[in-house]
């Protein structure tokens, strides 16, 4: 069982993980965002990757997402966990909250390379549960046996960025069922179902949507936040491994069959 981790950089440094070697891959779709890190928890084979780059230089709407998920089936993997920061929007959540999400709304769309499948075949992915909820399932049960608390479901709506939204812009996220506001959980959601990896996520809420208090919006909040919930993560990480199923029954495996035209 091979487990891809999609976050910021550092997190490789996690509990228990024995880093082996790093892989740099070219894809039919250009260069992934960082070299992948390949490397070993227990005996569960882990590889990492920055989404933003080594040095977090690269903004969610020029991340190569195509590339980045190539190169991870490429690599074997079959399961994806992704880490995001995000903004709270529904107001029972706080800085520092954790949110297992269940839905998407996605704001990128036409902004963003959203398919491998443009050229010669035409497919519809069914995308009506976007996130597996063999993975969902299991970082639940990872955080009640650690003591975390976390918010079990969730929306999360995905926008392009690289701009912070305006008040305006999430009330009416809120008004059509949004919990959290995100810029990189797509495409990266429908890419791994394109290619039948099983996509789960955690979100960190590194502080309030726009609007929702009255304080400015800056990244120190956002980075402060996420320093804080680092070792939470860290530990969900590297114990979620023990309760991932080693076979996959779930939906996603099957994602192409009866989707092409």
């Amino acid at each position: 069982m091979k487990i891809g981790i999609i976050a910021g950089s550092g997190l490789y440094d996690i509990k228990n993980f024995n880093l082996f070697e790093e892989v740099s891959l070219d894809t039919p779709f250009g260069q992934p965002s960082s070299p992948y890190k390949i490397g070993e928890i227990g005996n569960k084979q882990v590889i990492f990757l920055a989404r933003h780059g080594p040095s977090h230089t690269i903004p969610p709407h020029k991340i190569n997402y195509r590339a980045n998920i190539w190169g991870l089936k490429t690599l074997g993997v079959e399961r994806i966990i992704a880490i995001n920061a995000v903004g709270g929007i529904n107001r029972l959540l706080t800085p520092g909250d954790i949110v297992l999400p269940d839905q998407i709304i996605d704001f990128t769309f036409g902004y963003r390379c959203s398919t491998f499948y443009e050229d010669d075949k035409v497919v519809h992915v069914d995308f009506t549960y976007p996130y597996c909820s063999e993975i969902q399932n299991s970082i639940y049960e990872t955080t009640k046996k650690t003591g975390i608390n976390v918010t079990p479901k969730g929306t999360y709506i995905c926008v392009n960025g690289p701009r912070l939204e305006s008040a305006k812009e999430i009330k009416f996220f809120a008004s059509i069922g949004a919990d959290i506001v995100g810029m990189t959980a797509m495409p990266e959601a429908i890419l791994a179902r394109e290619l039948e990896i099983c996509f789960g996520a955690l979100c960190i809420v590194t502080n309030y949507a726009a609007g929702i208090v009255e304080q400015k919006l800056t990244t120190v909040e956002v980075l402060n936040t996420m320093k804080k919930s680092a070792e939470k993560i860290k530990i969900i990480i590297s114990e979620v491994l023990n309760y991932i199923p080693l076979i996959r029954k779930c939906p996603c495996k099957d994602a192409l069959k009866d989707a092409q035209l």
